[in-house]
């Protein structure tokens, strides 16, 4: 009895010390798709009154709890009964990185959005105010949504041989991580102007308010460099996908540094989906 309860030990010991190695793998494989994730969300979560930004990054975050809580189970079950259509999906969701990496390019180099501001300021009502938060919330879940679906596939992916339990534990734990990493950076980010300004109205010390205009004026510098690092970390996990799923792609860059052989491929993927993607645009509108 004694040493049936000692190996049941053994194996939750056993189990567990493959998970941790396994996670960190997998928070590897994960973490340039980050970067974009983080982007997103800091944009999204910002632009509120101060008084509601935490309320409001607390609502989303509630939604990317419950998004998981929708694609994990979906995912585990496509890796028990069609584990061969975790890596189309992978390809798939490739595809797509790579586009929306290159697109965000295309968009800075020819449309250059026109930064025209009006002078007219518009009262809103508080039932207006808190419409207009409710549907910015409802973008950033869906947004959430989109990216969480990469994320935990990637993550699937990289633990796909492993037994279903490892593939649960790893997989969940990535989630749960991911969920909170990301939206704890984020408030940390959405409230620096904040804390700026915080500083300069308590402190007449000239270091502190040196210091918090400079968290004010560094803020829409932080979410623009987190915007560049994140189309860049798209087109880097885009390539990686198919240069680690696709081998004559693999062995086409064999020789080249692992990073520049995924951001070339990533590049040229994301070009080509993205020809793809205007001509289709051009067809339908002529029709």
């Amino acid at each position: 009895m004694a040493s049936g309860f000692f190996a049941l030990l053994d194996d939750i010991s056993v189990l567990m010390d493959d998970v941790a190695a396994m996670s960190k793998i997998t928070a590897k494989k994960t973490a340039g798709i980050l970067g974009d994730d983080l982007a997103v969300n800091a944009e999204k979560a910002s632009g509120f009154l101060s008084s509601r930004e935490i309320p409001v990054l607390w609502a989303i975050t509630k939604g990317s709890f419950l998004n998981k809580l929708i694609i994990l189970p979906f995912s585990f079950l496509l890796s028990a009964f069609f584990p061969a259509l975790i890596t189309y999906i992978l390809l798939l969701g490739g595809f797509y990185l790579a586009y929306e990496g290159v697109e965000k390019i295309y968009e800075f180099f020819f449309h250059k959005k026109q930064t025209t501001h009006t002078t007219l300021t518009v009262q809103l009502t508080k039932e207006e105010i808190l419409t207009q938060e409710k549907s910015k919330i409802k973008s950033a879940i869906i947004t959430d949504f989109i990216l969480s679906v990469e994320i935990i596939i990637i993550a699937l992916g990289t633990v796909i041989e492993k037994p279903i339990l490892t593939q649960i534990l790893v997989v969940t734990f990535i989630a749960i991580i991911v969920t909170i990493g990301v939206y704890g950076i984020v408030a940390l980010i959405v409230r620096m102007d904040d804390f700026g300004y915080k500083l300069i109205k308590i402190n007449k010390n000239k270091f502190l308010n040196n210091f918090g205009a400079f968290l004010i004026n560094a803020l829409p510098k932080v979410i623009k460099s987190l915007t560049v690092f994140g189309t860049l970390a798209l087109l880097l996990v885009a390539g990686g996908i198919f240069i680690h799923n696709i081998h004559a792609i693999g062995d086409l860059f064999h020789s080249l540094p692992s990073m520049l052989a995924d951001f070339i491929v990533g590049l040229i993927v994301g070009i080509f989906t993205l020809l793809l993607v205007m001509a289709f645009k051009k067809i339908r509108s002529k029709k």
